[in-house]
């Protein structure tokens, strides 16, 4: 069972139990790593006994006689020698250990939040900027895993100090008595350090979140920005966070100023007290010089395990901060659950929706009682004024989100007694946005299934973008740019309708899926996507939200959504002529899409006219 990490307390208590759950997480990376640092400290105090042996044994006798031989100073050679080489051992392997465990942690912990994320409800999801969900998966991860870096050196030389301590007493245990007193102040000013530094910490990982927030925000709203002349604006709107996040990790790093010289300079003021007390024994004869050296070298040695200590401690406020972020993320509640159902059939699926209610926000329903069912095979078109909750069904269709009231059933089965992943089997969503990943066409619209190129252009037929991907130069291994901003709107919609056919849904539902391209190219989809259910014997159901009068008139069925309900339904003869608001409505979309049809042609001609005048 992973260990606990209290919610309050010292920083120095809560950072331990960071560092526990990362030994219980890589337990064995973490003890190799800890071998390692501890062959290094032992070979490291070897060193300072090899010198001290070397000093009266070999060097001392060679001043007084004048002569040396062979023998010793092969064996002084050979001694160090041998101690470099495990000591270069240990310092490979704790390094190697450290760094994999660390960076083991950061892909562990990465995964975990990103799985949050896909488990939570898009109400979560609202609350949180992409900014600091993005800090958290990336900035919060490395924060709370950075300590890692020097911890098993760090313990490792404890194993070093404790040596190197019993080396100093061995030697003279007056001289280790005088050198130790240091040791207390070392303690005292790393748990000044600590309070002093978490605050700091504290606001630096919070501004990384909101510089990555503004500059998120600005890189997706740039043609906006661009378009309107927002850019010195959008200049010093990021300027604020960027030049507070500046100041805070100044102010972070001059701490981490006053804490290293202190820690550094501690040990030297043993090494000092040493030599003086050394010089005076040395000369009363209650201690030899060779004494004195060992325990002068072997303190200027504990200067880095004391310095690998603080390393740890002056660590643990930015990981205690780093891991309540991401813990906030991760036992975040509201996440979707899954049952066990399955769904078998391969013909067209039958859609019931009923008595469905949902909202955003309390006491204000989107969608306030819907009822309607979409017999397998027919293609049904919702129409609805703007915030009649058209797309909000279609989130709930896609389960999404889960309405407070009423069901959502695919044949018959309660998406909410799904097994995971089931829904996506049998049902794809063409959204009004259309998003491209930054890959090829042939990528994105198999998403990495396994679908055949054959596959891919009988989509692109039927969604009628099979004429431009030929005509790009490396056809479906042209490489659409970021969002696809290689591609116009409507080849955007295309691609985007193509990866939704090439899985041949049993439920296919289009959110405004073709707004952005032509009324004719939309009347050819339309029908190459009825003439394809009707070649397939009916295995698509079909849910346009449609606004074009075009659109609307190849459906089945029309069902009129106003105010959060059904209002209306039936074919599009009937409803324009038992329904006044449904009549007004859809004859208002029509006047709407004829003047942006005008609009676009003018355009069209001054650009003609431009390019004549231009080259005249």
């Amino acid at each position: 069972m992973q260990p606990k990490v209290p919610d309050k307390g010292s920083v120095t208590r809560r950072g331990l139990a960071v560092l526990r759950v990362a030994i219980w997480e890589e337990p064995w990376i973490f003890a190799f790593s800890v071998l390692a640092a501890m062959l290094y400290g032992a070979m490291t105090v070897a060193g300072g006994w090899a010198l001290g042996w070397a000093t009266d044994h070999v060097l001392r006798p060679a001043f007084e006689s004048g002569h040396t031989t062979f023998g010793s100073i092969a064996s002084l050679i050979g001694l160090f020698i041998g101690i470099a080489i495990l000591n270069a051992i240990g310092v490979v392997g704790r390094r190697l250990g450290a760094g994999v465990m660390q960076f083991r942690l950061q892909a562990t912990y990465r995964r975990r939040v990103t799985r949050q994320y896909l488990k939570l409800p898009l109400e979560w999801h609202h609350q949180h900027s992409t900014g600091m969900l993005l800090s958290n998966a990336n900035a919060d991860v490395e924060s709370t895993w950075f300590v890692i870096a020097p911890l098993p050196m760090a313990i490792g030389v404890l194993a070093m100090l404790a040596f190197a301590t019993v080396a100093m007493f061995a030697a003279d245990p007056w001289l280790a008595l005088v050198g130790c007193l240091v040791f207390p102040l070392v303690f005292v000013a790393n748990v000044i350090f600590q309070r002093y530094l978490q605050p700091l910490a504290t606001r630096a990982q919070q501004l990384r979140a909101d510089v990555s927030e503004v500059a998120h925000e600005s890189f997706d709203g740039a043609l906006v920005v661009k378009t309107l002349g927002r850019e010195a604006a959008e200049t010093e709107r990021f300027r604020e966070p960027t030049y507070q996040l500046r100041d805070a990790n100044i102010a972070v790093n001059k701490a981490r100023g006053l804490f290293d010289p202190v820690i550094d300079g501690l040990p030297r003021l043993g090494v000092l007290a040493v030599l003086l007390v050394g010089v005076a024994r040395v000369r009363s004869g209650g201690a030899d010089a060779g004494d004195v050296v060992q325990v002068a070298f072997l303190f200027t040695l504990i200067g880095f395990p004391i310095r690998a200590l603080g390393w740890v401690l002056g660590e643990l406020p930015r990981s205690v901060v780093g891991w309540d972020r991401i813990q906030r993320v991760l036992t975040a509640e509201g996440g979707i659950e899954y049952g066990e159902a399955r769904l078998t059939s391969t013909k067209a699926a039958r859609l019931q929706v009923a008595g469905v209610r949902f909202g955003y926000l309390p006491d204000r329903d989107v969608l306030a009682g819907v009822d309607f069912t979409l017999d397998p095979g027919r293609t049904v078109a919702m129409v609805g004024p703007t915030g009649a909750g058209k797309s909000t069904m279609t989130t709930l269709l896609m389960r999404l989100v889960d309405p407070e009231q009423g069901a959502v059933k695919v044949d018959g089965v309660d998406l909410r007694d799904l097994a995971r992943d089931e829904l996506a089997g049998s049902v794809a969503l063409v959204a009004q946005t259309a998003f491209l990943f930054d890959d090829t066409i042939r990528g994105n619209i198999t998403l990495g299934g396994d679908y055949s190129d054959e596959d891919v252009w009988d989509a692109l037929r039927i969604a009628q973008g099979d004429g431009f991907v030929k005509q790009l130069s490396d056809g479906l291994d042209t490489k659409v740019g970021e969002r696809g901003t290689t591609l116009s709107g409507g080849q955007r919609q295309r691609i985007a309708l193509a990866r939704a056919l090439v899985r041949r849904p049993r439920l296919l539902i289009l959110d405004d899926a073709t707004s952005a391209v032509d009324p004719q190219v939309e009347a050819r989809i339309l029908a190459g996507l009825r003439s394809a259910v009707q070649d397939a014997a009916a295995a698509t159901t079909v849910l346009v939200i449609a606004y074009r009068k075009a659109t609307i008139s190849l459906a089945d069925e029309v069902l009129f959504l106003d105010e959060g309900r059904i209002a209306a339904q039936g074919t599009h003869t009937e409803l324009q002529e038992t329904s006044a608001a449904y009549r007004d409505l859809v004859d208002a979309y029509e006047k709407d899409a004829e003047r942006r049809q005008e609009e676009a042609e003018l355009a069209a001609e001054i650009d003609d006219l431009d390019s004549e005048g231009a080259s005249a």
